[in-house]
């Protein structure tokens, strides 16, 4: 070579340019930024997607996408975004960076969030958001608009065919906080994260009313009162780490089996035994309120119970849990509050998780002991006949595995929209021994009916009985002993699973009420 260059100098022009840009791609807002984001004690973008996979997993795409600005190019468009893996397994992955002018969606990077989320669907995993952004780039308004694909509309299609998550880190407004409301779950961080259509100051603009960020979209507002987002959390580690255990119970994607955790695993409560604290845990007597969560503790392995939305509609517990390894989700009456009833805000709760659940075959398993659907004029007013008919739906059209166990109580409509019907797909149903049922309770039903003493006494006999009559008639497949519960509901799941069925999407026909 002339001068004693190598064939290798040509390159290193070449060479520098791409370090020179990747450089400028991962210094996000620059320094300054990035020290007012740490000092207010969050982590940047970049840290959450490293915490949150698994090391060095992680492989970013379309880096160098980012539109020419006034102020010129701006870092990976404010949201750094690509493929790792979680656990092993494979999930796509994009952050707002709100570090670089706000975390707000430039023409790169909405461009980027419709690339990441088909990619989700075409590789079938699951997609993860991590938001704190303030939506659309007010500079957008000046381009020139081409009609193009958008992330909301691939979003849309991603509800059971591949888990999709997003964690609120920060005030999320507008279409990311749309994001967020298209996601099967989504984590708020308590004091920090807020989801919004419109922040404080286009309210005010736009409405005259004065309103802080926490008042308007923060954790209460969305984990508590509105049902957007299913958990609330203290800190940014909390949320990852709820991620990972959230996505540890589905599958990848609709095609595939909930993974099953053994004991190579590191799970050793996989065995059967006896559940003899229920007997201390639930009283027999309908008129004593007890909290069921200590009981679904009990009944599943280890510390596998991870509540859904527990802030919530919570006269219903929603969770997913563990039984012998398998993933399972649960639908639960809580009579410590409302005595059970359940009321529009629970209903449209677990409709919501039975769909989603069902979408991902995960086994279903109702713990009924309700009194049935809430009555009164608030109630109607509220639409509960509307709610409870949902999810009555969404249990009926669940296609997999579904167990219904009557706890201690279930009148009218309230054992229907608990799985009990033997005509909806029920797999098996129990019943321990002191239960009482009805079409609604004896007391009530008589001073309805203007019954006669000795009618009324009939009745009351009758909704003593327990589970007698319906177990000789087969309704129930077993009355169990409370000792029995977990022990019967592990030989039923691992007698239902059908690893020769061919799983894929559950197709959707009708809409529900």
């Amino acid at each position: 070579m002339d001068g004693g260059e190598s064939a290798n100098d040509g390159w290193a022009p070449w060479i520098e340019a791409l370090a020179q840009r990747r450089a400028f791609a991962r210094s996000m807002g620059g320094s300054e930024r990035l020290a007012r984001q740490h000092a207010a004690g969050r982590l940047d973008a970049r840290e959450r997607i490293r915490r949150l996979c698994d090391e060095g997993s992680f492989r970013e795409l379309w880096m160098l996408a980012g539109g020419d600005e006034p102020q010129g190019p701006v870092a990976a468009d404010g949201f750094p975004c690509g493929h790792g893996l979680i656990d092993g397994r494979s999930i796509a992955l994009g952050a707002e960076d709100f570090t670089t002018l706000g975390g707000s969606i430039g023409v790169a990077g909405a461009t980027k969030r419709e690339r990441l989320a088909r990619m989700a669907r075409d590789e079938r995993i699951p997609l993860i958001l991590l938001l704190e952004g303030a939506g659309a780039r007010a500079s957008k308004a000046l381009d020139r608009y081409i009609p193009h694909p958008h992330d909301l509309g691939t979003m849309a299609d991603l509800p059971g065919v591949v888990p999709t998550v997003a964690v609120v880190a920060g005030a999320s407004a507008g279409h990311g906080a749309l994001t967020a409301a298209l996601s099967d779950f989504v984590v708020i961080i308590r004091g920090q994260g807020a989801l919004f259509t419109a922040g404080p100051p286009l309210v005010k603009a736009s409405l005259g009313e004065i309103v802080d960020v926490e008042t308007l979209g923060g954790a209460h507002v969305h984990a508590t009162v509105s049902g957007v987002a299913q958990l609330a959390v203290d800190s940014e580690e909390e949320a990852l780490a709820a991620i990972r255990r959230y996505l540890s119970f589905l599958p990848s994607n609709a095609w595939e089996a909930p993974p099953w955790v053994g004991p190579a695993d590191g799970n050793a409560d996989v065995n059967r035994r006896r559940t003899d604290a229920v007997l201390a845990l639930l009283p027999p007597d309908a008129r004593r309120a007890y909290d069921v969560v200590p009981i679904l503790r009990e009944v599943f392995d280890g510390d596998s119970v991870f509540e859904i939305a527990p802030e919530h509609g919570q006269s219903i517990i929603t969770a997913f849990a563990r039984l012998g390894g398998h993933a399972v989700a649960l639908v639960a009456n809580q009579p410590l509050v409302q005595a059970g009833a359940v009321d529009t805000v629970a209903t449209a709760k677990a409709a919501r998780f039975v769909e989603m659940a069902s979408s991902f075959h995960v086994p279903l398993i109702f713990f009924a002991d309700n009194p049935g659907v809430m009555a009164g004029a608030a109630s109607e007013r509220a639409g509960i006949l509307r709610a409870a008919a949902r999810l009555y739906a969404a249990q009926h059209r669940a296609t997999g595995i579904k167990i219904h166990v009557t706890l201690r109580k279930a009148f009218g409509f309230g054992s229907s929209i608990m799985g009990f019907n033997q005509y909806d797909g029920r797999t098996f149903a129990f019943a321990l021994p002191a239960v009482t049922l009805g079409v609604m309770p004896a007391r009530a039903g008589g001073a309805v009916a203007k019954a006669t003493a000795t009618a009324q006494q009939a009745l009351e006999s009758a909704e003593a009985a327990g589970p007698w009559k319906l177990a000789s008639e087969a309704a129930y497949d077993d009355v169990i002993h409370p000792a029995e519960l977990r022990d019967t509901l592990l030989d039923t799941i691992e007698l239902a699973h059908r690893p020769s069925r061919r799983l894929e999407p559950v197709a959707r026909f009708g809409y529900l009420p």
